[in-house]
């Protein structure tokens, strides 16, 4: 299976270039991945017109299957609203079958909150999660905005998810493989526990920080690995590492953590 990773597009920012966006959704097109995420910050101010410009740029990908959820950018002014009017419910689950037979299941929460810079799952969603991925799947894929690891090249730490850690005990028991963020515009990759967590940079501006070129990211699974490929746009690739997928079968479907009896 084929996901492309994109996200911290910011349309109507000072910093994004549009020109940008459009070699990458050329060159994610010309991959034909599976599935495309778009991890948040699709805008920069949460505004009806740069939900409007997203919406009709983002309609040139080409992939059958695109899950977006909002960042903490999406979410300012009420945006929050306007993302369900242009893209539909903020939280959401997906069941699929790659050509090769693989068989995803995919759940993506909104983690932002309404003209604040943090993040946050909540509780509210923890069982909901759970049943996202209950049912038999070969790659489980998590979906938030906001990073759930601290993230290198990216100054001092803030705004994080702030229930990080129980969020990553709930997925860890539910056999996620992969879990998929942005926000800090820094594309790196943290193996904890099992669990791979991937961070695209951002993909169509220039607002970077360490890493210091727009990208976004290319993942191929199978039954033994995970590799992720950054790509920038217009200027090639590199890689970003090959992992192995070694979950302990007596982990996975656990019903025993004490996570789950709150």
């Amino acid at each position: 299976m084929l996901i492309a990773q994109l996200s911290d597009l910011h349309i109507g920012g000072a910093r994004h270039e549009e020109a940008l966006l459009s070699q990458a959704i050329a060159e994610i097109n010309d991959a034909g991945p599976d599935l495309v995420v778009i991890a948040g910050d699709i805008t920069d101010e949460g505004y009806p017109d740069q939900y409007a410009a997203a919406r009709d740029k983002l309609r040139e990908l080409r992939a059958a299957r695109v899950i977006a959820v909002p960042g903490n950018h999406d979410s300012r002014h009420v945006g929050y609203l306007q993302f369900e009017r242009t893209f539909g419910e903020r939280d959401s689950t997906l069941r699929m079958e790659a050509a090769d037979g693989t068989r995803l299941a995919l759940v993506a929460v909104d983690s932002s909150k309404p003209d604040v810079d943090e993040g946050e799952v909540g509780r509210e969603h923890y069982r909901w999660i759970q049943r996202g991925f209950a049912a038999d799947a070969d790659l489980r894929v998590f979906v938030c905005h906001h990073h759930l690891m601290p993230i290198p090249g990216t100054g001092r730490e803030r705004n994080q998810v702030h229930d990080a850690g129980d969020v990553l005990a709930l997925l860890r028991q539910a056999g996620v493989d992969l879990v998929l963020s942005g926000h800090r515009h820094v594309p790196y990759v943290w193996p904890v526990a099992g669990i791979l967590l991937v961070q695209s940079g951002t993909v169509a501006t220039r607002r970077t920080r360490a890493f210091t070129e727009p990208a976004y990211n290319l993942i191929w699974a199978d039954s033994q690995t995970i590799a992720v490929e950054l790509h920038i746009p217009g200027g090639g690739s590199r890689s970003m590492g090959r992992y192995p997928r070694d979950w302990p079968p007596e982990l996975v479907g656990r019903s025993d953590d004490p996570l789950l009896a709150r």
